[in-house]
């Protein structure tokens, strides 16, 4: 069985979520996907972080979004989020790794707090 194969279902290997791309509310596209989050213990996927502007990957930012925020639509081959890349503009971002710490129990707040979870 090959790899294409066994992702048809249900699952989909972490190398295959990242570059996907991200469209807004409004259905245009606004960014890929660059990594996920997932949580040690549980082994539960929590967020998505979202690469978003600059050129060619130059000065981009990175926005951690909720992982249960992607609905992924197989009809354009990516994932759909209830944002707009206006409204993403405002939300919680970081323009390098070392500028952002996930055990800072202050940045996931600050992100489910901006996606009202």
């Amino acid at each position: 069985m090959t790899l294409e194969a066994s992702e048809t279902g249900n699952l989909i290997g972490s190398d295959k979520v990242q570059g996907t791309t991200v469209y807004g509310a409004d259905g245009q596209e606004i960014g890929t996907i660059e990594r996920v989050m997932i949580e040690k213990v549980s082994g539960r996927v929590s967020y998505a972080v979202l690469g978003f502007g600059g050129f060619l990957g130059i000065g981009s930012d990175y926005y951690p979004l909720p992982w249960h925020s992607l609905k992924y639509d197989t009809g354009i081959g990516g994932y759909r989020v209830g944002v707009t890349e206006e409204q993403l503009k405002n939300a919680p971002k970081y323009a390098d790794e070392s500028s952002w710490s996930w055990s800072d129990p202050s940045r996931t707040k600050a992100v489910d707090d901006y996606y009202s979870l």
